[in-house]
């Protein structure tokens, strides 16, 4: 759709920035400007600023700067056009349309979208008539507060099937309409059309733009219904049907709360239905998703990806842990793994048994639910547990039949550079496990039992030139990825050798940091290394190319293994240096009969011994 300048212009003029902006974040007037904490970077001291007059604000903290459009864009991380259409509406402005046919099909589902609006209000309502006080009570009793239902727009449908249609007659909307927008179900033999909604909870869905484009229907318990004629079980939920509007295989309940939350940087994670997200946001865990009661579908999985601003797009779905919810979550592997792209795959987490994350929270409290998140796996490890648990992997026969079945999904990844990595990864997989005695080494000592299998990263066969500065690379892009880890490592940190200066300097800003910020996240430590220029290092080292190499140093790294591999890939480097260094020092010692150089060499086999 082509718009012209004189369109952008002139909804600027009309719409007031500090408005927009106060309906988003606290603001405060400064004079003849606003001032703000920004919500684009983390801050105490308000250093973001509003200007009515020159139309643009501007955070003196982190740069951000723009207008009014550019603040919805990226504040409730929409499309242009979206958030165009959003400030359009609000300012009271028709957006040039293309064709006499857009323009009827715009005018059309602008009413239905008035229409749901109107119903929603209605249903509101009806939850706070005390006629209804048994729908309001059994929401109170679930543990549901009044603050979170009138955010969530949560409402009634009376038993009366004609109590919605006859309000919104009234208003002037046709039964035509409403059954388009799926209100009403037409009458079999030509009578009056009835309301779909009835004596049920209702559960308004919003699309991005937040504007009501569904309902999600629950049954109230049997003690609170009317009883039920002959033997008809109603379903517990029902979620309408498709319209011109809504399309169940696109749209994910929570939507515009998630994707502010993934600008914020919050994680992304999918749940199964709509009292787990408002569990979750009542709980103060925002960025929380879920289908329209039906399988995740291809467009969602795309859909979420869209949502987070960053180069990693991860989401985490979230499934219950019984067989049910493994097979959802293989399913939706399946969806997955076509579509997987660099930087675009998912995680797993799985409820307890008999959990869902509403009846968690309940039971242990938010942070229960928040560890099922924190040992959430990635997808190739899911996909390694599907075929390998509960087979017997010692015999030839199964080894050769789990490859090949893992060898199969992997082809199907569209994408031939993640395809190969997951080819790799396969491979040191395989190793790993059906070979344990090539990839682990034995360790005797260190007051372990005598045969305990210990870990040993294996060193990438490079140049030695290059090899040294991969060391760097991966020590330090672990450190950067997981900060938590630097308490245990900072005296090997400080002194740690780096002979590249750059690589060096962004060493020593790292120990900086965290030595005054030790509770300090990735994303803040990066914000820090960033503004002091160390960018592009960044970029360099944090990425698949040195993952490869370690994946104990990836963000996605299971985070009880990663201090571990660290330590052990550190002393692994750290010998071989030493091992280098002592038998040069006995050529040196031999061909010069220096006395200097044999003390050395002395005190290198000392630390040798001593496992320094």
């Amino acid at each position: 759709m082509s718009i012209g300048s004189n369109f952008f212009d002139e909804l600027r003029n009309r719409i007031t920035l500090s408005e927009v902006i106060s309906r988003r974040i606290k603001i405060t007037r400064a004079g003849r400007e606003y001032k703000a904490c920004c919500p684009f970077h983390n801050e105490k001291t308000p250093s973001f600023t509003i200007n009515d007059d020159k139309q643009f604000y501007h955070c003196f903290g982190c740069g951000a700067h723009g207008d009014v459009i550019k603040f919805v864009t990226e504040h409730d991380n929409i499309g242009f056009m979206d958030a165009v259409e959003m400030l359009a509406a609000e300012a009271g402005m028709k957006i040039p349309q293309q064709s006499p046919k857009a323009v009827q099909q715009a005018k059309q589902e602008n009413n239905l979208y008035d229409l749901l609006e109107e119903a929603t209000i209605l249903m509101e309502q009806c939850l706070n008539d005390p006629r209804n006080f048994d729908a309001m009570s059994y929401l109170l009793d679930r543990g549901i507060n009044r603050e979170i239902i009138k955010q969530f727009r949560i409402g009634f449908a009376p038993e009366d099937g004609q109590y919605i249609r006859k309000a919104l007659l009234q208003k002037g909307y046709s039964d035509k309409d409403m059954i388009k927008a799926g209100l009403l179900r037409p009458m079999a033999q030509g009578g009056e059309p009835y309301a779909f909604f009835r004596d049920r909870i209702i559960f308004p869905v919003p699309d991005r733009r937040g504007r009501i484009v569904a309902y999600g229907g629950r049954i109230l318990p049997e003690h609170m219904r009317p009883p039920q004629r002959g033997d008809f079980v109603p379903p517990k939920y029902i979620n309408s049907s498709e319209t011109p509007l809504f399309h169940k295989g696109r749209m994910l309940y929570g939507e515009p709360t998630a994707r502010r939350a993934a600008a914020e940087g919050r994680d992304i994670i999918l749940v199964e239905g709509y009292l787990d997200v408002i569990a979750c946001a009542q709980a103060g865990i925002k960025g929380v998703l879920a289908p329209m009661g039906t399988a995740v579908t291809e467009e969602q999985i795309i859909s979420m990806w869209q949502m987070i601003p960053s180069e990693s797009k991860i989401p985490i779905l979230c499934f219950d842990g019984d067989n049910a919810g493994r097979k959802a979550a293989i399913r939706v592997c399946n969806r997955i793994l076509p579509l997987l792209e660099p930087g675009k795959s998912v995680n797993f987490a799985f409820m307890p048994d008999g959990e869902d994350p509403d009846s968690l929270i309940k039971s242990i409290g938010v942070s229960g639910f928040r560890e099922v998140i924190k040992k959430s796996i990635p997808l190739f490890d899911f996909l390694w547990n599907t075929y390998t648990q509960g087979k017997d992997i010692n015999t030839p026969d199964m080894k050769a039949s789990i490859k090949k079945q893992l060898e199969h999904e992997i082809s199907r990844i569209s994408d031939k550079d993640v395809q190969n990595f997951y080819r790799s990864d396969l491979r040191v997989r395989v190793s790993k496990i059906f070979y344990p005695k090539r990839y682990y080494g034995y360790n005797t000592g260190g007051g372990k039992k005598t045969g305990q299998i210990s870990i040993k990263p294996q060193m990438p066969k490079i140049k030695k030139s290059q090899k040294q500065h991969l060391v760097s690379k991966i020590l330090l892009c672990t450190i950067i990825n997981h900060p938590h880890i630097f308490d245990s490592i900072e005296e090997v940190l400080l002194n740690m050798v780096i002979k590249d200066k750059k690589m060096d300097s962004l060493r020593q800003n790292i120990v900086s940091f965290l030595c005054d910020y030790n509770d300090a996240n990735r994303e803040k430590l990066i914000d820090h290394l960033e503004k002091k220029g160390f960018s592009q290092e960044i970029r360099d080292i944090c990425n698949e190319s040195v993952y490869v190499h370690a994946s104990f140093c990836s963000p996605s790294a299971d985070k009880g293994n990663i201090l571990g591999m660290w330590l052990e890939y550190w002393n692994d480097c750290n010998n071989a240096g030493l091992e280098e260094e002592i038998q040069n020092g006995w050529k040196r010692a031999y061909f010069d009969s220096n006395e200097k150089e044999e003390e050395k060499l002395k005190s290198l086999l000392s630390m040798k011994s001593r496992g320094e």
